[in-house]
């Protein structure tokens, strides 16, 4: 790959989603964005990769600054050089000398690193003719382990362990893929359940995802417990007993207040509860999840990754046994790189991996992600789930496809992360004619 990167474009882009209420939880109320990459590339025929990180309406203006402060990292580097000595790439954006006091590995300057990395993947993928999934997936174990910093984990996972999970992954993947390419991928809807929705509104759309054959949904909580308590009544009366109702309070409750409620919450036989509460409060999580364990049965787990700022916060709670559901964020770590760390961690641990999208963008980030998980690393589609959410697909060149509550496979090469121009056009803020 004789390819060099010789710039790095940075685009503000943001949606007006909180007016209608899209997006909306117990803390959030924000346009729903994108600090959105496009690396400039010698190759012959205009190839560039793209990456972006969510973010949730002014926050973009730090994000994109973090990456431009960054980019100096990636542009002259050529992509043989990046392949051959990958951990030396990550670690020249995550630990700058300079710019990783910020963090460290944490909040806007890990963001900005998981855009530039996963811009680079989504590079290599297009370069290489191969949706990112397949390059994973076809990559040999020991090429993949040499992408994972270890530093901090090795006490949880060390490279030997890593490839052995890698090369069992090799064994079965064929019929895994093909019942894949048959069936899709599970997934399950956010759509109905945001907290600015109205009673009427949850409803109809509980019926509509419903009928649409969605049989797994979420809602989100952590308004007034009563509140909570009449819209769980809700979803479950549309649904019935046999689908799947998970909950997500988005941090908001403490530690006693999430097991208060989830007494009360209960009723609705939740799935799962996803951030019951602060997301760093590791200890905090193992007692919730070992109370909502005796509250339900067994049958309720605490879920949460979204916000978890690095492979270091998986580690602990995994180890901590205060999670039964790994939800990694493709661009809140540092991307690619980090996530593969976080797979085989959970893999090691026997916790399901069911990746945090929504958003813009991050359902087509993340199906990528799931994918190759169940193709060489966790190899089960036992309690594995892709979350999705029906808004902002159309600003993308390779949007998801469902059907029938399941994600169908990406064919065009690349991360799936490329925005259409006119997309970028219109919604870059501040100049852009939907903000003008």
């Amino acid at each position: 790959m004789t390819v060099t990167i010789t710039g790095v474009d940075v685009h503000d882009v943001r949606f007006p989603t909180a007016a209608a209420g899209d997006g909306s939880d117990a803390i959030n109320r924000g346009d729903y964005s994108a600090s959105y990459v496009e690396l400039r590339t010698d190759a012959p025929d205009g190839t560039f990769g793209a990456g972006f990180t969510f973010t949730n309406g002014r926050g973009n203006e730090l994000t994109c600054a973090a990456i431009r402060a960054l980019a100096h990292h990636v542009v002259g580097r050529s992509m043989a050089e990046i392949v051959a000595r990958p951990v030396a790439f990550w670690r020249s954006l995550s630990a700058d000398v300079q710019l990783r006091w910020l963090g460290p590995e944490k909040g806007v300057i890990h963001m900005a690193t998981g855009a530039l990395v996963n811009a680079v993947w989504d590079l290599r993928a297009k370069l290489e003719g191969k949706p990112l999934w397949r390059l994973l997936a076809e990559m040999p174990s020991e090429e993949l382990v040499r992408n994972i910093d270890f530093h901090h984990i090795i006490d949880a996972i060390n490279p030997a362990e890593a490839a052995a999970i890698l090369d069992k992954g090799q064994v079965g993947l064929a019929d895994r893929l093909a019942e894949l390419e048959r069936d899709g991928f599970p997934s399950y809807t956010t759509s109905v359940g945001w907290l600015g929705y109205p009673d009427d509104k949850v409803r109809a759309l509980t019926r509509e995802a419903y009928a649409q054959g969605w049989r797994a949904m979420k809602m989100k909580v952590g308004g007034p417990v009563d509140d909570d308590v009449r819209r769980a009544r809700i979803i479950r009366e549309e649904i019935g007993p046999d689908a799947l109702l998970m909950m997500d309070a988005n941090q908001v409750w403490d530690v006693d207040e999430a097991i208060a409620n989830m007494s009360r919450l209960v009723e609705f036989d939740p799935y799962w509860i996803e951030e019951p509460t602060h997301a760093d409060d590791v200890l905090g999580h193992a007692r919730i999840a070992e109370a909502v364990t005796g509250l339900s049965g067994g049958r309720c787990r605490v879920a949460t990754g979204e916000v978890a700022a690095n492979r270091v916060i998986f580690k602990q709670l995994m180890q901590a046994e205060a999670i039964r559901v790994c939800q990694i964020d493709a661009c809140r770590i540092g991307g690619v790189n980090e996530v593969l760390s976080v797979m085989l961690m959970a893999a090691k641990f026997g916790v399901p991996i069911c990746p945090h999208a929504g958003g813009v963008g991050l359902c087509e980030y993340v199906q990528h992600l799931a994918i190759f998980d169940y193709l060489r690393v966790g190899t089960s589609l036992d309690g594995r789930m892709v979350e999705y959410v029906d808004h902002l697909h159309e600003h993308f060149v390779d949007p998801v496809r469902t059907r029938g509550g399941r994600y169908l496979l990406p064919e065009q090469p690349g991360y799936s992360s490329t925005m259409k121009p006119d997309s970028i056009a219109e919604y870059s803020f501040p100049d852009g004619p939907v903000w003008a």
